[in-house]
């Protein structure tokens, strides 16, 4: 028998060893235990794939389309692609060396982490965001640098303070917008002050894009649209929200030709193509389906106004979103933290939200609610919410112990 030991921690990477569960599964992992609840947490579309997108599937089926595809994917998903970016967001690339077809927004923010950084070069991180960010890029071997945005600043960055993050081993920064979970979005002159930030410093930029279609009172610009960011700019989006198909598992990532070189050396050795059926649902989604965006895009826009307006109303300050489909609500003035407030909603009434620590540590004091769900369900998760919130403030004042004390709640692993 051997005498070999093995490693501290066992058989698993240290690097994989210490992250920390997504802050989002955590949470659901209580709500599924939990019967009759009405979840505003899930950030995905409550309406069913258009389905224009679903029969043109069904059809790719019956041809036998089930092959592989090129590694870049389908070339004629990525030309549809290429004039639907430069219609709508004036920004153009060549399909055939600037685009890549990936298993999700995910997979094409993966792949450019792990094309673009060296061991330990850093990527500045701007925060409260969408839970995959810093931990993919520990996974690519980076360090991810975080910075906080604040209610008080509209979740917008402040450069001066950004600047001292900067060091010689600063490679990209990652930004999302319309943002997940606070619903900010740039707008042009923030987008110019990022340009000239990104172009001082000699960084790259990986703009997540995923909710440009769901913005409500404003054009969406594409950073990649401005002058000299094309060539510093990775666009990620994909089809997942705006079309309502997560479940197909389909995003692009565009960027200069050798970004993209890279990206597809590591999708061809780990993934060889994303989904062929998938591909084409997403061809007939470019082609067929801008008026189901437009009638998807309406009815959220009806329910943000509702749940913001809501929210005010019972005391706890929300900024209107700009764009995607989460209302970012500060409980700061209910003494509680946000997993104690998220567990306790769920316990007493069964309303499910997401704590906004899943989205950092600046998320602290802060619950997202996604309304991408029924209008009625809206409702009556904002009269039980009401009647929550009522009831802990009541308690506050009387001195009473809090409910999410009580010794058969529910606590947050």
């Amino acid at each position: 028998m051997s005498n070999r030991r093995m490693p501290a921690g066992g058989r698993i990477a240290r690097h994989v060893s210490a992250l920390p569960p997504s802050g989002i599964r955590k949470f659901f992992d209580l709500v599924t235990a939990t019967p009759d609840v009405v979840s505003l947490g899930v950030g995905e579309p409550d309406f069913l794939t258009p389905w224009t997108i679903r029969e043109q599937a069904i059809y790719e089926i019956e041809r036998g389309r089930t092959t592989y595809t090129s590694n870049h994917g389908l070339i004629e998903l990525r030309r549809a692609l290429s004039g639907w970016l430069e219609k709508r967001y004036d920004a153009a690339y060549n399909p055939a060396d600037e685009i890549l077809i990936t298993v999700g927004a995910s997979e094409a923010i993966d792949l450019a982490l792990r094309a673009l950084l060296n061991p330990g070069e850093e990527v500045i991180v701007i925060q409260p965001c969408y839970v995959s960010y810093a931990p993919t890029v520990v996974l690519a071997g980076g360090k991810p640098v975080i910075f906080p945005t604040h209610q008080k600043d509209g979740f917008r960055i402040d450069f001066g303070a950004l600047l001292p993050l900067i060091t010689r081993r600063t490679r990209a920064i990652i930004i999302n917008y319309p943002n997940n979970p606070t619903g900010a979005t740039f707008n042009r002159n923030d987008l110019e002050q990022l340009a000239a930030f990104a172009c001082r410093q000699d960084l790259v930029i990986l703009s997540d894009e995923i909710y440009a279609e769901l913005t409500y009172d404003a054009r969406h610009i594409s950073l990649a649209s401005l002058p000299g960011m094309k060539e510093r700019t990775i666009l990620i989006s994909g089809f997942s929200k705006a079309h309502a198909m997560t479940g197909w598992r389909i995003g692009y990532a565009c960027a200069p030709p050798d970004i993209i070189t890279a990206m597809v050396k590591i999708h061809q050795y780990t993934i060889m193509c994303a989904p062929t059926l998938s591909q084409y649902a997403a061809l007939e989604a470019i082609n067929e389906c801008d008026d189901d965006i437009v009638s998807m895009r309406e009815q959220y826009d009806m329910r943000r106004q509702f749940i913001v307006r809501e929210f005010n109303a019972i005391g706890l300050k929300t900024l209107m979103p700009e764009g995607a489909f989460y209302a970012f609500v500060s409980i700061q003035n209910t003494g509680m933290s946000s997993e104690e407030l998220c567990a306790g909603l769920l316990h007493d009434e069964k309303v499910a939200v997401v704590p906004g620590t899943a989205f950092g540590a600046c998320g602290e004091g802060f619950i997202r609610a996604s309304y991408a769900s029924s209008y009625e369900n809206l409702e009556l998760a904002m009269e039980r919410m009401g009647r929550y919130v009522a009831r802990i403030k009541h308690d506050a004042h009387k001195g009473a112990p809090c409910r999410h004390n009580h010794p058969h709640g529910m606590r947050m692993p």
